[in-house]
């Protein structure tokens, strides 16, 4: 009997730590996702945006319209949404963002306010009900993983994400825009008397940030139902991944949405989905009254 048992318990606990493995993963990948764009922008321009929630809803929404009126896939409008948002980023920091650099206060009053003024027309142009995108019907199936059935389309993010953070830290440590961007970032005065435009730099910074929270819009919403609201609770994880992560930190970005979405996971098995997240910041809440910087610090030089 115990010969029988003690194999089948073994099974039981692999199986239960590769399925929260898995979850995990699946977690992280949608905090990547959200929050890669804002520690973008973080980053480089030093601007707290708490439109980036909004981003992430007009990202969703545009596949909803591309699909509801267009008849186009999700797959085929991601690279329309990317471009549209990217365009919109661009137009915000031409038209408020630029007036304000440093100025914090003032940033986290405009960013707010553009929030606020996209769920309102939003919720004017196309109705405060609930919209549904539909899963690429390719994706719609299962994948085995060590016996663990796990969806295709997480699968399909959790590639996709670790794709976007590669082509990302591409171009911003092996580019020429990439070599400026840093410049700018270590110190703007000298970046500029070197001839380096760094207002261009920035306004493309946001633009690209913008875009990548669009695509994270349109990737998270099969899984999400679409509404006005929606960009109102990213927002606030998007900020717990790049404070724990380190705002100028590419790699802490990547590395705190892995903790998190582990963590998350495996407090949600145990409790809810709610008393997880509640945990989780908490945890992030003492972790910076001891290390304010987070996990990990963008090295520069002096």
């Amino acid at each position: 009997m115990r010969r029988h048992l003690f194999p089948n318990l073994k099974a039981f606990l692999m199986d239960v730590v590769i399925s929260q493995l898995v979850t995990g993963l699946s977690i992280a990948s949608i905090l990547m996702l959200v929050a890669l764009g804002l520690a973008i922008i973080y980053g480089v321009t030093g601007v707290i945006n708490l439109a980036h929630g909004e981003f992430v809803m007009l990202g969703a929404y545009g596949a909803w319209v591309l699909q509801s009126y267009f008849g186009l896939g999700l797959l085929a409008s991601l690279v329309p949404i990317f471009i549209l948002l990217a365009l919109f980023g661009w137009l915000i920091e031409m038209l408020v963002i630029r007036h304000l650099y440093d100025r914090p206060l003032d940033t986290i009053l405009a960013t707010w306010g553009i929030s606020v003024m996209a769920q309102q027309a939003v919720r004017l142009i196309a109705g405060g009900e609930l919209r549904y995108v539909e899963m690429p019907a390719a994706l719609g199936g299962s994948i085995s993983i060590f016996g663990v059935s796990e969806s295709a389309y997480r699968i399909f993010i959790l590639f996709l994400a670790l794709a976007l953070f590669a082509v990302t830290w591409f171009i911003y440590r092996y580019t020429h825009f990439g070599l400026k961007l840093r410049a700018i970032t270590q110190n703007r005065a000298i970046a500029s008397s070197f001839g380096i435009n760094s207002g261009r730099i920035y306004r493309a910074t946001f633009a690209y940030g913008a875009g990548v929270a669009g695509l994270a819009g349109a990737l998270i919403s099969p899984l999400k139902s679409v509404s006005p609201e929606m960009g109102t609770s990213y927002v606030v994880d998007a900020f717990m991944v790049v404070v724990l992560g380190g705002a100028q930190s590419l790699i802490g970005t990547l590395a705190s949405s892995g903790i998190l979405g582990e963590l998350t996971g495996y407090l949600a098995f145990y409790s809810n989905d709610t008393i997880a997240k509640a945990i989780v910041l908490l945890c992030i809440v003492v972790l910076i009254r001891f290390r304010p910087q987070g996990l990990f610090t963008a090295r520069t030089r002096s």
